[in-house]
């Protein structure tokens, strides 16, 4: 008696699958629809202003090129090498 209840409800839970199998299909003719946040459309905003930025500001450039070029620009030895000391124990550690 038990196989027969169990093929009973086997039997319902295909009905089942196969009407909501069928009843997905209808619905999914839709369109799709995608809504992004306002965060996140500022977060592409962000992220374009960054890419279009350039990684080297012009001006800080033109400014040192000009010491070097007149022999005016001074590189203090005890900055040099505490930034040269600071680099080397960051690659270390």
């Amino acid at each position: 008696m038990r196989i027969e209840a169990y093929n009973q409800v086997a039997q319902i839970y295909k009905a089942n699958q196969i009407a909501g199998t069928a009843k997905t299909a209808k619905t999914g003719a839709g369109r799709d629809e995608v809504q992004i946040s306002a965060f996140g459309r500022d977060y592409q905003i962000a992220k374009q202003a960054v890419a279009d930025a350039s990684d080297i500001r012009e001006e800080k450039v033109a400014e040192i090129a000009a010491k070097v070029n007149s022999g005016n620009y001074d590189v203090s030895v005890e900055d040099f090498a505490g930034k040269l000391l600071e680099n080397y124990h960051s690659f270390t550690m």
